[in-house]
């Protein structure tokens, strides 16, 4: 049986089970190679592994097809493989390509899923947007060479780009806007994902869960999804409450008119209750004072800046200054004020 093949079968043979045996021995490499870098903290060799995974494998096939289609080429002189030449070209180029765009994808992933940062938040924002940006530069550097392999004139491809952009630019300005917009978000960073935003301008708030280079979503307070484009984050104010390293109470305290000569007591008493509160910072603007003479009511303003962030600690923090203002109020004998009126009748 053996005796009946010709030596280019047998070439073409060889070649094949040269490329198996390299597709085997790739494999359990890359199999063991995977679980080395499972035991580091390195990011960069699992991200290697994984976006090795499948291009090397398929390169491996695409030399050794290319291979075997020279020999045949030299064999049979077909003219069909005189394309073989540009083909193997394109494909190494395709597979190098997608190994590094998966090589920039799976290092993002894994940045974002093992870096935390400050406060243990995961600066996604960035990380993501480096990556969107490496993975459009890969694909238009890959696209390029493709098309000078295929004998395109690249200066030629990028005058006919320029005019072209033109009317694309004005037929789809809406998009590029957004574009644009989304690659601010990205470099500008306003917020990150995880952020609590929301806009003065608009009936826009939410906390951010994703940040595409066209829209941007937000889980809004009921639950629901707000999809906000990002051209519009380019000319609206925005007020990132995630960001505040601290929360404001600011109070009114209305008495009444008959507690004028115990005013001054209870405003000092007041403050003495806020400059001896562990949770409030005094060293941060701190206001209790008469403000000012209402229709029905003395008005006492309470301004002071608490120590943390956090809403809920905010809003126990405030109960107690509250709780003990109204207790202050009752030492000295006074009560709040409500809305009075005093109707003066007159008898014939």
């Amino acid at each position: 049986m053996f005796a009946q093949l010709t030596p280019e079968i047998i070439r073409l043979l060889l070649v094949l089970g040269g490329t198996l045996l390299a597709h085997f021995f790739v494999g359990r490499a890359l199999k063991r190679a995977e679980a080395a870098a499972a035991h580091t903290e390195n990011i960069w060799d699992d991200a290697f592994v994984a976006a090795a995974k499948k291009p090397l494998p398929a390169l491996i096939w695409l030399c050794g097809l290319s291979f075997g289609l020279h020999l045949l080429h030299l064999q049979t002189g077909e003219q069909l493989l005189d394309y073989l030449s540009p083909a193997r070209n394109i494909g190494f180029i395709v597979c190098v390509s997608w190994f590094l765009f998966k090589l920039i994808r799976e290092a993002a992933d894994r940045a974002i899923a093992s870096r935390p940062l400050v406060d243990g938040a995961e600066d996604r924002t960035t990380v993501d947007g480096l990556s969107k940006i490496g993975r459009i530069v890969v694909v238009v550097i890959a696209a390029l060479m493709v098309m000078q392999t295929l004998g395109f004139s690249i200066s030629g491809v990028l005058a006919f780009g320029g005019i072209g952009g033109i009317a694309v630019g004005f037929a789809a300005k809406d998009l590029l806007a957004n574009l644009f917009g989304g690659l601010m978000v990205h470099l500008d960073r306003p917020f990150n994902i995880g952020d609590r935003i929301r806009s003065p301008d608009r009936q826009i708030e939410g906390v951010v869960e994703h940040i595409g280079w066209r829209q941007t979503s937000l889980r809004a307070v009921n639950m629901s999804m707000l999809f906000v484009p990002n051209a519009l984050f380019t000319s609206i104010v925005v007020e990132n409450s995630s960001r505040i390293n601290q929360r404001k109470i600011d109070e009114v305290i209305s008495l009444r008119y008959q507690d004028m000569p115990k005013i001054a007591a209870i405003v000092a008493d007041i403050r003495a209750m806020l400059v001896v509160d562990p949770a409030i910072d005094t060293e941060r603007n701190l206001v209790v004072a008469l403000n000012r003479f209402s229709e029905s009511s003395v008005d006492i303003t309470l301004q002071a800046f608490t120590r943390t962030a956090v809403l809920t600690e905010f809003h126990q923090i405030k109960q107690a200054v509250m709780l003990k203002v109204a207790q202050i109020v009752q030492t000295h004998d006074a009560d709040f004020a409500f809305p009075t009126r005093t109707l003066i009748t007159q008898t014939a």
